[in-house]
């Protein structure tokens, strides 16, 4: 088994910037929109599926609602797992292969069908929209789609749609979003026909069940060969392949994540997805698209929410009035109510734009991601407040004592994982700021360099000044500026007005940081997030105005949703505001300070007084042994520790 790589942060840094998407062929909204540019036009007129399309996705999700009605959640909850006729009745329906094209034997739906399908299938349990999305987001079905040849497609998507269940096997026991140190290998072999593929892959989501995997692994390079991380389709029972233990978590109870162990697994050279070298390409453009099932998910858990909040709220009786007409409990159904409309705006318009084709939603997808992962927890949280005693109670509980059995304390626990999932929340924030200053690293990219030369700073600077000299004026003024803009929007005109002028600030903001920091900018991950976090609301308001609007003109509840998204705009300016002042006034260099000092074991007293209960290797252990037939191994993962 190759050893893992050891490299340098700029190393690291540089393999992370190779494998990023650096081109813009075409626009951007959200890119705009953190360039002090409020392109309007590239969001509104709303997108819209073709008639054929809409009916198309209709009818799949009219016979998806009518199966789901008949799923059993708590069965999953229970018995940590999906029964096996669960997942035969969701293949039998195409769910497997909803994105994949007819011709390979998909149904050959929206990206919005898609998301509306994770949602209800999620509602029954989101260990289900958790099966269908590490299947068809990113295992094997997208990579194909996205870099596969027509023999591979031809191969491999039609099982994927009649239910073959796929996983993507990147991360590893030690690395997590630093894929320069990736340590499974690929060895050439046969003269080249094939590869040999060593190595363990951690929190397999699909794998302990999968059919086909994704494995990304390390080609040595030699002669004849590229090298770097490379996509390999890899049959699940293959030779070698060993699933060492299914892990179990705080909440998905039914998820199959495991360890799988690849020890001398062959793979034929016909397996490589795209070339040698291009593996982490394909993966995190795999990941852009993938990242829109984490809102769908979000966004069907703040419907749940909202419809508890509503009725439990109307229907307990407190100090002789209903619960939901006391101010503090109001602010909390407000908060879900609004939040929960423009959860769906987000959702709704990043789908739509994905179908269309028009935009890169590169950012939209991750700013969708980030955002949704981050509020749907607090609209749980607020739900569990709402409900007190019972929200904390586990539904098994509630109905054990003849009461309705709501799982909130389960969809808290289900939730938490969406702010880790697909890159962790200061992960993607990171990844967002990165394509957020691209066009002043384009700019004055030396400048920010600490290891540049002074002749190759001098540049840079004359370069800047050219770009900064057309650029500045255009933040001092604009549309947000006349009270008349954006006057066909009505009530929500002010909300776009102040999304324009805040754009404008924001980008200011981060010129400012620049100037301040210049290469010390990438260090100040709390500034950058805090210049994220901002463009995220912006995002989510600008698309609960548009939805809106849209909704009005339609005459689909256009007043109500107009209701709905002031109350979000008005709440989310109160946050926006709040985070431009933290840009400047905060702790952050005290933080970096006492965490260095915890970290050195200054304040290694303060633990004392408590027990520490994580020793040991726990009750079981997984278990392989190279000399052993990978059936012996499967039979044997699970075996009483000898500690």
């Amino acid at each position: 088994m190759a050893e893992q790589p050891k490299v340098t942060e700029k190393e690291a840094r540089a393999v992370a910037e190779e494998a990023r998407e650096s081109g813009w062929r075409k626009p951007s909204f959200a890119k705009e929109l953190f360039l002090g540019r409020f392109q309007l036009d590239l969001v509104h007129p709303y997108p819209r599926p073709t008639a054929e399309a809409d009916a198309k996705g209709e009818k799949f999700l009219t016979a998806l609602r009518t199966y789901c009605e008949t799923l059993d959640g708590s069965v999953i909850e229970r018995e940590s797992r999906i029964p096996d006729e669960y997942v035969k009745g969701l293949a039998e329906l195409g769910c497997f292969g909803i994105k994949i094209p007819e011709r390979y034997g998909g149904l050959g739906l929206t990206q919005v069908a898609y998301n509306r399908a994770l949602m209800l299938a999620g509602s029954v349990h989101p260990t289900i929209g958790a099966l269908l999305s590490a299947h068809q987001s990113i295992g094997v079905p997208e990579p194909l789609k996205l870099a596969g040849t027509e023999e591979q497609k031809q191969r491999f998507l039609p099982r994927c749609a009649k239910g073959a269940v796929t996983a993507f096997l990147l991360t590893e026991p030690d690395v997590g979003s630093d894929p320069a140190r990736l340590a499974t290998s690929a060895v050439p072999v046969d003269g080249g026909e094939a590869y040999e593929l060593d190595g363990v892959k951690l929190w397999t989501t699909n794998g302990v069940v999968a059919e086909l995997v994704v494995v990304m692994a390390r080609v040595p390079k030699s002669e004849g060969h590229r090298g770097g991380v490379t996509a390999f389709i890899v049959e699940a029972d293959s030779p070698g392949i060993t699933v060492e233990r299914r892990n179990g978590f705080m909440g998905l109870r039914g998820i199959e994540n495991g360890v799988t162990r690849f020890h001398k697994v062959r793979v034929p050279k016909e397996n490589v997805v795209g070339r040698e070298g291009d593996g982490l390409k394909i993966a995190l453009t795999t990941l852009n698209t993938g990242r829109l099932s984490i809102p769908a998910l979000c966004a069907g858990a703040g419907k749940w929410c909202l419809k508890i909040a509503r009725e439990w709220s109307a229907e307990r009786v407190q100090w002789g009035r209903p619960v939901g007409e006391h101010g503090a409990v109001a602010a909390k159904i407000s908060f879900i109510a609004a939040t929960t409309y423009a959860l769906e705006s987000v959702l709704d318009l990043s789908g739509h734009m994905s179908d269309e084709g028009r935009n890169d939603i590169r950012i939209e997808a991750a700013l969708a991601k980030l955002w949704a992962s981050e509020v749907s927890c607090l609209i749980a949280d607020e739900l569990m407040q709402i409900r007190g005693g019972r929200g904390y109670e586990t539904a098994e509980s509630l109905a054990a004592r003849g009461e309705r059995a709501v799982p909130v304390e389960q969809i808290v626990r289900d939730l938490r994982i969406n702010r880790i999932f697909e890159g962790s929340s200061e992960i993607m924030r990171l990844l967002i700021a990165r394509e957020a200053v691209d066009a002043h690293l384009a700019a004055a990219g030396d400048l920010a360099d600490p290891e540049a030369s002074a002749s190759s700073k001098a540049k840079a600077a004359a370069k800047a000044s050219g770009f900064y000299a057309k650029w500045l004026p255009q933040l001092v003024a604009g549309k947000g500026q006349v009270p008349t803009s954006f006057g066909d929007f009505g009530s929500l005109a002010t909300h776009l007005r102040y999304v324009e002028r805040t754009a404008r600030k924001l980008a200011r903001s981060t010129f400012y940081g620049m100037a301040r920091w210049q290469a010390g900018l990438e260090k100040r991950q709390a500034f950058l997030g805090r210049i994220v976090d901002i463009g995220a609301e912006l995002f989510a308001m600008s698309a609960s105005c548009v939805r809106a609007r849209m909704q009005r003109d339609t005459g689909a509840d256009g007043e109500a949703a107009c209701e709905l998204a002031d109350a979000f705009c008005r709440q989310a300016r109160l946050r926006v505001d709040r985070l431009f002042d933290a840009l400047w006034d905060n702790t952050d260099d005290v933080d970096r300070r006492i965490a260095g000092q915890t970290l050195s074991g200054r304040y290694s007293w303060l633990e004392a007084g408590v027990l520490d209960q994580s020793e040991g290797t726990g009750p079981w252990i997984a278990h392989w042994e190279p000399g052993k037939s990978t059936e012996d191994n499967v039979a044997r993962r699970y075996l009483p520790s000898t500690k």
